[in-house]
């Protein structure tokens, strides 16, 4: 874990809370990563943070501890439909994941509730939920949040619940511009208090990102983490233990190599990507026939409801195969993850590195292998020089 820590919590500059303490050894985390020991203090110390980390680098815990420590030191107690802290996030899936780790620390505090609002449920029984038990912490999609806000006919007066906040973060915010969620995110803005401390997180710098930054986050304190050790000296985008690999196929051998290295590697956890919902669907269904006693899942964009329990399902698995379009790339943290295939190859450099950020992470070690066409090969070029991620053969 060396390259990948920064001591342990008790030395951090500011005092954690004991059953935070406690709930961080429970889930077995003795050392903070980098963005948690650059983080967290600043938070604490009512500062605004815009941080680019790597993928994989631990920064859930770098907002969700801070946001229990400044709700608990509040003057005022929140009442049951007062909102405290905000986290917007751009897929379900994420938000799902903030709210099980959210969960874990909370279950010690039942004087805070949280509501996840995302899409794929009902609106109406959300806005029951909200007046019925409340959320102290909400974690949320930008579409059904600013669907929330609109909901005063129906009994749920959002913008007076958000008076009390104190903390807004804003997570994956490179993604959610990418998404197209700009306008929904102004729209929330308006609503929020202008007295509060706002994190940004993002995987990439962007100019569209700064002037989010720029409305969002006042004299915001930057951070820039990179990986310990060979990593930092290269500024390599990809975790520090991920083995990267390619295969040169022709096309009509593709799918027969990809189902040959399933086969090999059974006992395994894979997540292999695929560029269309179509491609998804269809050769995830030969999968099934072909990669025999292996739980095979399919998960893409267009499907609505089924997304969230598949995702969960599949991170539960000790070994299986996640057949995925990009909803899966970004910030969504499966555990164990032996292997990343890539049966398309991005378009996008960026692409690549993040679906690799799949495996490998929080210290420990992954895979990932790239398929290409004997006309793609310089690909691997461009991988180096672009995103400095070198692959070998």
């Amino acid at each position: 874990m060396d390259n990948t820590t920064d001591g342990t919590w008790d030395s951090l500059s500011v005092q954690l809370n004991q059953k935070i303490l406690q709930t961080l050894e429970e889930m077995k985390f003795t050392y903070m990563t980098p963005v948690q020991s650059a983080c967290i203090p600043l938070f604490m110390s009512n500062k605004d943070v815009a941080a680019e980390a790597v993928t994989g680098s631990g920064k859930t815990l770098a907002f969700v501890i801070p946001i229990i420590e400044l709700l608990l030191r509040r003057e005022e107690k929140l009442k049951k439909r007062q909102v405290g802290a905000l986290v917007i996030t751009p897929t379900r899936e994420l938000a799902l994941q903030i709210s099980e780790v959210t969960e874990k620390f909370i279950q010690k505090f039942p004087q805070f509730t949280q509501i996840l609002l995302i899409g794929g449920s009902n609106p109406i029984e959300d806005v029951e939920k909200f007046k019925d038990q409340g959320g102290n912490i909400v974690i949320a999609t930008p579409g059904r949040l600013e669907d929330m806000f609109r909901r005063k006919s129906d009994g749920l007066d959002l913008a007076s619940a958000v008076r009390s906040l104190d903390v807004l973060v804003l997570d994956e915010a490179d993604r959610l511009l990418d998404m197209g969620f700009e306008a929904s995110l102004n729209t929330i803005l308006g609503y929020l208090p202008k007295q509060r401390r706002t994190g940004l997180f993002s995987a990439t710098q962007t100019q569209e990102l700064e002037n989010l930054v720029r409305a969002g986050l006042r004299n915001p304190v930057r951070i820039t983490v990179k990986e310990k050790g060979q990593a930092a000296a290269s500024t390599q985008k990809t975790p520090s233990r991920l083995s990267n690999y390619y295969t040169i196929c022709r096309s009509e051998d593709k799918f027969n190599t990809l189902v040959a290295f399933l086969r090999q590697h059974k006992h395994e956890k894979h997540l292999v990507f695929f560029s269309t919902c179509a491609c998804v669907e269809y050769f995830g269904r030969a999968l099934e026939v072909l990669v025999k006693k292996v739980s095979i899942r399919c998960i893409h964009g267009k499907m609505k409801d089924k997304r969230n329990s598949i995702f969960a399902d599949f991170r539960t698995l000790k070994s299986g195969i996640l057949v995925c379009t990009d909803v899966m790339a970004r910030g969504v943290d499966i555990p164990d993850v032996n292997w990343v295939l890539q049966y398309d190859p991005p378009s996008s450099a960026s692409a690549f590195v993040h679906r690799c950020g799949r495996t490998a992470r929080i210290g420990n070690y992954g895979n990932a292998l790239v398929f290409l066409l004997p006309m793609e090969e310089s690909y691997v070029n461009f991988l180096s020089i672009n995103q400095k991620c070198p692959l070998q053969k």
